[in-house]
């Protein structure tokens, strides 16, 4: 006769929860655990499996309550340390996001600082003004607020957990600073975030014991699976999801407010989930490891939605502090932190041994079939191709200043590209570069041209070329193919006629 497959139920482990006799691991121990004594043999051993990430997750914010003054104020604005929440909830209700920035210290400050002051207990300042109404007759308050003055407080956020996250690098020659840190040019650095083996998504792949009202581990304190968060599409391994707590009860340990150079402001959120090995199957899928993660390496100096996928790589290898890019031995960064993703593992896993924290399943199970779509446009959106000049006079890095000189009286242009001997782009040299050669008595071309030029390709969106020359304080740049040659030129004269022409787009030009 068949040896009976192990099933156990909520029930059963939340009473071994209460007797004390469950067995709880973390999430990097499954896969030993599975390794030694096989999937079903591991299921009969382990009741739980503890997971933990903490990381910056920007879609996240609060829900605020601060009752009535006297009189009464129906908040139409409202700022705490400068910072604006949103009001267009009810009179006293605000929902404040993590990446707002303060008006005041700009990428400095922002959301994620305040939720961390406001945990920490710190006194927020509060300003606030109402249009007045019969009911609500105050139109400015002013006052100084903390944590526990606060009615409600309540932690809703809308997308955390990533289940895999790409890696972010850089082809450019300039330094970029996004969402996934600083990126150094040349492919210098590659940054990625998520906890790997630990993290919650990705030991339970197909959300069978994750999903709505699923008790977790939120920033210290008790919470909740409020859902699917935005951005879910497990059809791509890149599932999210809402989650709830009360702020009240969470640790400044696991929250921290935090600004990305040059980008913005996020909050590092821990997030802390309980799996219970329930049968053979989950503890499979909690046996995962690093090297069994594979994600892809996303190249963040084309600025498109859809980005070129330079390689695909394991967790295992970003751990190691170094990947290969296109024959180039290119380093790692974690924009996660996995030491306090172990932290918030173990914290639940001792929450449970202790019988203060129990298992819940969820009432209702997350979509495995919904794909993040792109957004709807609806206008025309005018590319490089549409406004460059096509004609353009290129020279060789080997001409002298006086033919340089010759050219750009010849041609009326300010800008000539530098050519090598294959025509490949070199540089670019400009009416002021020759002036100022001329009155110190350069020579060669390449001597004062400059090297590092900012390029743009046929197809890029009109908007980001806006923002490269607004940013880098020029009035032209070339455009170049796939092999760096020279196609096209872009000037911020062309640009102007287009807006000039086309009224409804609306480019805020400070060239």
């Amino acid at each position: 006769m068949a040896e009976t497959k192990t099933e156990k139920s909520i029930e059963e482990i939340n009473e071994r929860i209460k007797d004390g006799s469950v067995h709880v691991v973390t999430a990097d121990r499954m896969g030993e655990i599975v390794s030694e004594l096989g999937a079903e043999e591991a299921a009969k051993e382990v009741d739980v499996v503890t997971t933990g990430t903490f990381g910056p997750m920007c879609s996240s914010g609060v829900f605020i309550n601060f009752g009535h003054a006297d009189p009464p104020i129906k908040l139409q604005r409202l700022w705490l340390n400068d910072v604006e929440a949103y009001t267009g909830i009810a009179a006293v209700d605000a929902y404040l996001g993590a990446t707002q920035l303060s008006e005041d210290k700009g990428l400095e400050y922002g959301g994620g600082y305040v939720i961390e002051d406001l945990v920490a207990g710190k006194p927020i300042e509060m300003r606030a003004t109402g249009y007045g109404t019969d009911c609500y007759p105050r139109k400015e308050i002013e006052t100084t607020i903390t944590l526990e003055d606060l009615n409600q407080a309540i932690m809703l956020n809308p997308r955390n957990a990533y289940q895999r996250y790409a890696v972010a690098t850089n082809s450019t020659d300039r330094t970029l600073y996004t969402y996934m840190g600083t990126l150094l040019p040349d492919y210098r650095n590659a940054n990625y975030s998520g906890a790997g083996a630990l993290s919650p998504l990705l030991n339970d792949p197909d959300f069978e014991t994750i999903g709505v009202g699923t008790r977790i581990f939120l920033c210290g304190a008790g919470g909740y699976v409020a859902g699917m968060g935005t951005q879910h599409d497990p059809v791509e391994h890149l599932g999210t999801l809402m989650v709830s707590g009360n702020l009240k009860e969470m640790s400044p340990e696991f929250l921290k407010g935090a600004t990305f150079y040059g980008y913005g402001v996020s909050l590092f959120v821990g997030i802390g989930i309980p799996i219970p090995v329930l049968n053979e199957r989950i503890a499979k899928k909690a046996a995962i490891c690093d090297a069994d993660i594979v994600t892809e390496v996303i190249d963040y100096g084309v600025c498109r939605r859809e980005r070129p996928v330079l390689r695909k790589v394991t967790y295992e290898e970003l751990k190691s502090g170094m990947i290969e890019i296109e024959g180039k031995e290119v380093p790692t960064s974690p924009l996660s932190s996995f030491y306090m993703a172990n932290k918030v593992a173990d914290a639940l896993k001792s929450r449970i041994e202790s019988g203060k924290f129990f298992l819940s399943l969820p009432v209702e199970r997350l979509s495995t079939d919904t794909v993040f779509k792109p957004m709807k446009q609806t206008k025309e959106l005018p590319l490089v191709k549409d406004v460059m000049i096509r004609k353009v006079k290129t020279i060789r890095e080997s001409a002298s200043i006086a033919e340089a000189a010759k050219l750009i009286m010849e041609t009326q242009s300010t800008h000539i590209p530098v050519i090598s001997g294959d025509g490949k782009l070199e540089g670019i040299v400009t009416a002021w570069d020759i002036s100022a050669a001329v009155a110190k008595r350069h020579e060669g071309l390449a001597e004062i041209m400059t090297k590092k030029v900012i390029t743009a390709d046929l197809e890029e969106p009109l908007e980001l070329v806006i923002r490269k020359l607004v940013k880098d304080n020029i009035s032209a740049l070339p455009v170049i193919d796939k092999d760096r040659r020279v196609i096209g030129m872009i000037t911020s004269d062309e640009i102007s006629k287009l807006v000039g022409k086309r009224k409804r787009w609306q480019w805020k030009l400070r060239i």
